[in-house]
This record gives structure tokens, C-alpha cells and sequence, in this order.
């Protein structure tokens, strides 16, 4: 899977990110079993998908291998909002982005706010 690298799941630790069914999360919680008699340890993953908020649990063994997702972080300057899309001017390279405007923050004009981007899809994560 492009912007990914893969990982044996005993490596995770709570609060990083991995991917299932082509999708981004957050891990919430790990739990590992030990092995049995006739298979190997198991882990359970509590997953909180880092753009929808759904929560889902994954179930696999320590030594399989699960995608990480590349994530890039990064600041930048509001400078209009248009609808439900915020444009806003990157602070790296000086390049627009379009990002989806988020209800619960307080977003405005000649602001400056965090974004993140995993899997090609973009999401603020903080207003100044």
C-alpha cells in the first residue's frame, strides 16, 4: 500500500497509527495473549480511525505484519474560509492546501493552524 511501510504487530505501542482495510488509526489499546498449546501469542488491537472516529478491534498474531502509515504533520496560515473547505497557505513551502473544515474548532481568517495528512487525506488538528 503506497505512503505505508509494514511492521511486525508486537513492535505497536498504544498511541501510535496502522492501518486495516485501507484505512488510518489511531491505537487506542493493546492486549497480547500468551501462546498456546497449538498456535502462537495473539494481540488485540483497539483502533480509533483517526478521520471518522469509528472505533474497531483487530485480532492478529505478534509475529504477523501490519501497515503503518506514513503521517506528515505540519503547520499553516488560514487565509479564507469557503463552505465546509479551509484555505489556507502551507507554512513549509509556501504551497495552498484545501482542508476540511472542522466543526468543533474555531477556525478563522489570518490564523495559523496544525494539519496532518495520512493516506492522502487531510485533517486540522488544532487551531492556534
Amino acid at each position: 500500500m503506497p505512503g505505508t511501510t509494514r511492521v511486525e504487530i508486537r513492535t505497536l505501542k498504544v498511541g501510535r497509527y496502522c492501518c486495516v482495510d485501507d484505512k488510518a488509526y489511531k491505537i487506542n489499546s493493546i492486549s497480547k495473549s500468551k501462546p498456546g498449546k497449538h498456535g502462537s501469542a495473539k494481540a488485540r488491537l483497539e483502533l480509533v480511525d483517526i478521520f471518522t472516529n469509528q472505533k474497531i478491534s483487530h485480532v492478529g498474531s505478534v509475529t504477523d505484519s501490519i501497515h503503518v502509515p506514513l503521517i506528515e504533520k505540519g503547520t499553516a496560515m488560514v487565509t479564507h474560509i469557503e463552505g465546509a473547505e479551509v484555505h489556507a497557505m502551507n507554512m513549509r513551502d509556501h504551497s495552498m492546501m484545501i482542508l476540511p473544515l472542522e466543526e468543533e474548532m474555531e477556525i478563522e481568517a489570518g490564523k495559523e493552524i496544525m494539519w496532518m495528512e495520512a493516506l492522502g487525506l487531510y485533517k486540522i488538528i488544532r487551531d492556534h
